[in-house]
């Protein structure tokens, strides 16, 4: 027995999100997904509005869903139409699911000014179009559009919405911040005397139009709540809905309910979290939030000193929840602001112990905090932090230098642009060319490196580019400031990143290449994973 339903409205309020599109089968990939993670209900779409939703209904019957119930969305009746002949109404009956969620209004300023309808006509279309549905053998959940504002306007009329949809046999009420302005003090006074006056079950449906949308379906909760609506990454229309990506852990961890579906412990019921956001965002062709709470790539990052140091002696001590709990790792950062337990920590990750006041941990200290101060960004590039304290330490780092380079770039008469790059390097007592060409400067340089590369050290084929970023450090001198490279590699098992500086593009971005190359065969060498 669940303490809270969690209705996963992504696929459809989350598809009215400005910039996003879901394709049919993403949506029947996201389906699956939110499956496995136990959701209990998925509104996969609104059939009357558009194909795409109505094949959605059609497709997903043929997925073996082990947790969640598809529900279809849709409104009230149309004013001056019967049940029967209302197209929204009949596509509820037709997706062929169990539950249908209709959205009808309660604040007395929509029925008059916007459906221009009397509170009387507007209570009609309600208690017909439930019963229609039930008629059809259909359960209702009921969605009352902008109730804290319409409460707060008439808590008479509000309340009397609720109860004709209840009398007309809805199982669930629920109230809906679709205005999103509403704070906690609102939802919680207000949530408290609807429930303590229509007992039953209440839900909560709360954009973030003012930042308070899991503020508010928590506080929801609290005050007796059982049922939640939400979306994954808070994606939804104008500023989005609340957050299941963070309501989920607050209900789960914080709260102590159970609120899905799926026969894993509890404390394992989380660990997919963070791989369902990104596998979203990466859907959307949307960027990651990286200080997203639970999931985002710094939402455990330690880059202060007296952080880190608390950290490797009591995780909690800064971390309110275990990182793995929700699929998530920490980070401590080597910066600026690090002290020596960030470095002792890059060293244990290599396999290596030191001492806290060793010579090695000392310099690479300093040296990290001279080079951010001529604007060098460390704390996302470990490769570079590792190959600075495995030089500290007295280990040979470098494989092979590039001791010349040169690239040319020519417009071709047709149009087309052509950059080719050389390379001379040396590695070890071998000193050899390479010739390579690319789309640009960078591409060309780093296809010579490879082709003389490849024939010293096979292995080194594998290794791909998967980020490459420029960012310009002060823009003061123009074309002729600061760059700073950041370039992201994998191997296909293991993933490292490196920076560089220099007022010179080519420059910063070669020999932030030749570092991870180098860097990767010295794991090789020491037997290493990176992470």
């Amino acid at each position: 027995m669940l303490d809270v339903e969690i209705l996963d409205t992504t696929l459809r309020d989350g598809a009215q999100a400005s910039g996003v599109s879901f394709t049919l089968q993403d949506k029947l990939d996201i389906t699956e997904r939110l499956d496995e993670l136990g959701i209990p209900f998925i509104e996969g779409g609104w059939p009357s509005s558009n194909p795409k939703d109505l094949e959605y209904f059609r497709r997903v019957r043929d997925l073996p869903l082990e947790n969640a119930e598809i529900v279809v969305f849709g409104s009230t009746r149309r004013k001056g139409m019967g049940s029967g002949k209302d197209p929204n109404l009949n596509s509820l009956v037709e997706a062929d699911v169990k539950t249908a969620v209709i959205f009808g209004k309660s604040w007395i300023l929509h029925t008059r000014d916007v459906l221009r309808i009397t509170p009387e006509d507007n209570l009609d279309l309600i208690a017909t179009s439930i019963e229609y549905l039930r008629e059809h053998g259909m359960r209702v959940f009921f969605d009352a559009e902008h109730y804290f504002d319409g409460y707060k306007d008439s808590r008479e009329y509000a309340i009397s919405v609720l109860k004709t949809a209840m009398d007309a046999g809805a199982e669930r009420l629920i109230l809906a911040d679709t205005n999103g302005g509403m704070l906690v003090h609102d939802v919680q006074e207000i949530v408290r005397k609807t429930r303590k006056e229509m007992g039953g079950i209440i839900g909560i449906h709360a954009h973030n139009d003012s930042g308070m949308a899991v503020a508010n379906t928590i506080t929801a909760v609290v005050e007796g709540a059982a049922h939640v609506q939400g979306t994954i990454n808070g994606i939804g229309e104008r500023c989005g809905n609340a957050d299941l990506i963070q309501v989920l852990p607050a209900l789960q961890l914080k709260l102590g309910l159970r609120a899905l579906k799926s026969k894993k412990p509890p404390e394992e019921q989380l660990k997919e979290l963070t791989a369902l956001s990104r596998y979203v965002y990466k859907l959307l062709n949307m960027t990651e939030n990286p200080y997203q709470p639970y999931v985002g790539s710094r939402a455990f990052a330690h880059k202060g000193g007296v952080h880190v140091d608390a950290v490797l002696k009591v995780s909690r001590a800064y971390e309110h929840i275990n990182p793995e709990l929700v699929g998530n790792r920490r980070r401590l950062l080597v910066s600026e602001l690090a002290g020596r337990a960030a470095v002792l920590n890059q060293a244990l990750r290599l396999g290596l112990k030191l001492e806290k006041q060793s010579e090695a941990v000392t310099k690479t200290l300093e040296e990290v905090k001279n080079l951010e101060a001529q604007s060098y960004s460390l704390e996302d590039s470990d490769a570079t932090v590792h190959l600075i304290l495995l030089k500290n330490m007295g280990v040979e780092n470098r494989y092979f230098d590039v001791v010349y380079w040169s690239v040319n770039v020519t417009r071709e008469e047709e149009g087309g642009i052509e950059s080719v790059g050389d390379v001379i390097v040396k590695a070890g007592h071998h000193v050899r060319h390479g010739r390579g060409r690319g789309v640009g400067p960078v591409h060309a340089l780093d296809s010579a490196l490879r082709n003389v590369m490849s024939k010293l050290i096979p292995g080194l084929a594998k290794i791909t580019l998967v980020n490459y970023k420029v960012s310009v450090v002060d823009s003061v001198e123009g074309t002729a400031s600061k760059v700073r490279v950041y370039i992201e590699f994998s191997d296909g098992e293991n993933k490292w990143s490196t920076t560089s500086l220099s007022r010179n593009i080519l420059e910063a971005s070669i020999n932030a290449l030749v570092d991870g190359y180098n860097y990767r065969l010295l794991m090789g060498r020491l037997d290493r994973k990176l992470y």
